[in-house]
């Protein structure tokens, strides 16, 4: 998506430690005229699936989501990363380890929010590893959920995420794929 890639070549940095900072207009400071559009283009890939729902992980997943969900008329469950007094003990509980954040989180979905009726379109901000994508797959498999897509903003190609999501036969659609990054010398894409 050249809108996505203009967007990251302007406003991203690139740091040490294979990290893409695009807090600018992505995970901090969000540009809903650009989550219109990349949900417009999601929208426009997943045409042909029974999208019921939309699932996410918190934090920075949930507006990108919210944002996509207008588009397809559907509502957004999101993933929690913590466990407060007022969420339902009945639940699908898995572990994730976040690339960025270096650690563990469990991540906890109300078992009333997703069932084997859904058809759901997974959405996130970013794919490098794809640990919690493995963690959103497992509760949908839990519930009994199809999956069926993944929609990424980014996905850093070099990193084993996006092989590994696709050798298991899911359908993803990344809007940008970063094939290469360095502070030095800027950012490659995947034609």
């Amino acid at each position: 998506m050249k809108i996505l890639e203009d967007r990251i070549r302007r406003d991203g940095i690139v740091r040490e430690g294979n990290v893409l900072k695009v807090d600018s207009f992505l995970n901090h400071r969000m540009d809903v005229e650009l989550f219109r559009e990349m949900g417009r283009e999601w929208k426009r890939l997943f045409a042909d699936r029974p999208v019921n729902k939309i699932l996410t992980i918190e934090a920075s997943g949930i507006g990108i989501a919210a944002v996509a969900a207008l588009e397809f008329g559907v509502p957004v469950v999101f993933a929690k990363k913590s466990k407060s007094i007022n969420l339902d003990q009945d639940n699908y509980v898995t572990q994730i380890e976040s690339f960025t954040h270096h650690r563990t989180y469990d991540v906890i979905v109300s078992r009333k929010f997703l069932g084997p009726e859904d058809h759901v379109l997974i959405i996130d901000d970013f794919l490098a590893n794809g640990c919690a994508l493995q963690g959103l797959l497992q509760i949908t498999k839990e519930a009994g959920a199809t999956v069926e897509g993944i929609g990424i903003a980014i996905e850093k190609g070099f990193q084993p995420g996006g092989r590994l999501i696709r050798e298991q036969g899911f359908r993803l659609e990344s809007l940008a794929i970063v094939e290469s990054m360095d502070p030095e010398t800027g950012i490659v894409f995947r034609e």
